[in-house]
């Protein structure tokens, strides 16, 4: 998958993990709704400056926009999930269980 598509499908992750539609986070952001859609979809980028604009929005810095670790293989994302496991102590074990548990059943 290209830059341009990996960055595209993150900025789409987020807008839906904050609740946002295309023509809210376009009007957060000052930009036309189409081109947020355009961006989504990895047709074309963003000048710095609404890079800003939507890290700001997601209240993170303009370096997370480009964290794409959650689209690596599932191999990998099980073997980092269970070093993650290792260092967990009960309480935190206990609490994804019941995470996991109810998003998958």
């Amino acid at each position: 998958m290209n830059t341009l598509r990996l960055f595209g499908k993150r900025l789409k992750d987020l807008r839906r993990l904050n609740k946002y539609t295309q023509e809210q986070l376009a009007e957060l952001v000052d930009l036309d709704p189409k081109q947020i859609c355009r961006i989504e979809n990895g047709v074309c980028f963003t000048t710095f400056d609404t890079l800003e604009k939507i890290a700001k929005v997601f209240d993170t810095e303009i370096h997370n926009l480009f964290l794409y670790e959650h689209k690596q293989n599932k191999e990998k994302l099980i073997t980092e999930i269970n070093e993650l496991l290792k260092i967990a102590n009960d309480e935190k074990i206990e609490l994804i269980y019941k995470i996991v548990k109810d998003i998958i059943y």
